[in-house]
């Protein structure tokens, strides 16, 4: 008599949050610090008056795409350790509301930190910046609400 495996998606969702943080990241390094220039990870502190200032910032925004890359990596591994088990149902809601679980709560953790807390920049400093830095926080809220709206049409598949 064989002893039956029991199947679960559960193991997709760390491999979706990891992905979600990494892929939030690059796109807050491409589009916010590179493609509009709103900011870079440390213009509050050290705006970008002097070659010096601009090279430490430069510098920076690399250290952040470095992290955002770990977490891409970090994700691809776990899926791929997923993909070779057996017992890993794969099922799309879990992963992709696993995904944007992850860029929600790097929007929301980030948000906090750097913007709040740190201050070492803004989404889009001036006038109107914390309605931005509001925006930004609420965005990572929804992100991960509907992430876990998502998710919960697998759950209730397999409780059903």
């Amino acid at each position: 008599m064989e002893a039956q495996v029991s199947k679960s998606s559960k193991p997709l969702i760390a491999p979706g949050i990891f992905l979600g943080i990494g892929f939030s990241g690059f796109f807050d390094g491409i589009a916010l610090h590179q493609i509009l220039q709103w900011h870079h990870m440390l213009s509050n502190v050290r705006p970008l008056f002097t070659v010096a200032d601009i090279d430490l910032n430069m510098v920076w925004d690399g250290l952040f795409h470095v992290f955002d890359l770990a977490m891409t990596v970090t994700g691809v591994i776990l899926l791929w350790r997923a993909g070779k088990r057996d017992d890993v149902i794969w099922a799309s809601n879990t992963f992709f509301g696993s995904i944007l679980v992850g860029a929600g709560l790097f929007d929301v953790v980030e948000g906090i930190i750097d913007h709040q807390i740190l201050g070492i920049h803004h989404v889009k400093p001036g006038p109107n910046q914390l309605a931005w830095d509001l925006g930004f926080l609420a965005f990572g809220a929804l992100l991960i609400i509907i992430g876990r709206v998502i998710q919960k049409r697998d759950e209730q598949k397999t409780v059903n």
